[in-house]
């Protein structure tokens, strides 16, 4: 093998692991937006499995009008009844399997003038469903 078929060889090789590299990082949630923002929003991000192989998917809801996901008018009217707060958004009675899939959830944003921070890990994105309502439901 003569020396410049090895650096060729060598290059192909490394341009192969850029490759199967770049294919395997997790997706990453879109960066939150750089402009001020006014009116009630928040910025949602929703990390499905756990930390070594996360899925993560993020969107901006935004409330006056509603949007930023399928599900923009509900999760706007949920909150508002709630003041803001994911927290004391009304369960769902709902029956859930008893599957581990862990699924966690961060909202970040204003809400009726004040800043809003909620973070919560759940067993599976039924029983998510069933204590946020429409809130994180923007993949659907």
């Amino acid at each position: 093998m003569t020396i410049s078929t090895t650096a060729q060889a060598v290059r192909g090789g490394l341009l192969t692991a850029v490759l199967l590299l770049a294919g395997t990082a997790p997706a990453q949630a879109a960066p939150a937006p750089a402009q001020p923002l006014s009116g009630d929003y928040l910025y949602l991000t929703v990390t499905k499995g756990d930390a070594r192989s996360s899925d993560t998917r993020g969107t901006l809801l935004m409330c006056d009008p509603p949007q930023g996901h399928a599900l923009a008018a509900e999760a706007c009217a949920e909150l508002a009844a709630a003041d803001g707060d994911i927290a004391a958004l009304p369960p769902k009675d709902v029956f859930c399997p008893m599957v581990y899939a862990p699924v966690s959830v961060h909202a970040r944003g204003m809400w009726g003038g004040r800043e809003v921070e909620y973070a919560q890990t759940f067993p599976n994105g039924c029983a998510m469903s069933a204590r946020t309502g429409s809130v994180f439901a923007f993949d659907s």
